[in-house]
């Protein structure tokens, strides 16, 4: 038993000695800056399939989710402005991005975001997007982000 506790902790301090190289925001999200939306985060290299396809959606959508509310809780809790912040921070002149892994922690952020693009795909605009999410997340969920309202 000893040796198991040992080994538990061991790894315990390599995991947070690894997260230490990282950039940590002051809410506690970990960021980490790639040369753009193609070259994911290496925080997601465990993470389950859905949620890294969450943060390709999201490298490839900001322009429609930058538009959509969170409905976690993140508005108050984090800062974030819409359910892009819960993927990425920044998109930088250069294209660089300096993403977030608060996305990889909450199960509505990730749908937001999928459900977000299957409209998307679907052919919606972003203001039926946004009012779609808005119907279905108003209820039940913490306060939505303040988010401006997509024009068409």
């Amino acid at each position: 038993m000893k040796k198991i506790t040992f080994v538990v902790l061991g790894l315990g301090a390599l995991a947070l000695s690894a997260c230490a190289a990282k950039e940590q925001a002051p809410h506690g999200d970990l960021r980490e800056v790639t040369s753009s939306a193609e070259k994911l985060p290496s925080f997601l290299n465990a993470k389950q399939n859905a949620v890294q396809v969450a943060y390709q959606v999201a490298g490839k959508l900001g322009d429609t989710l930058r538009w959509i509310p969170c409905y976690c809780g993140c508005g108050e809790s984090a800062g974030h402005k819409s359910n892009l912040n819960c993927f990425i921070n920044e998109i930088r002149d250069d294209g660089s991005i300096e993403w977030d892994d608060h996305g990889t922690r909450c199960g509505v952020c990730v749908q937001i975001a999928m459900v977000s693009a299957q409209l998307k795909q679907q052919g919606k605009s972003n203001l039926e997007i946004r009012e779609y999410i808005d119907n279905e997340y108003s209820t039940g969920f913490a306060n939505a982000t303040d988010t401006p309202m997509p024009q068409s």
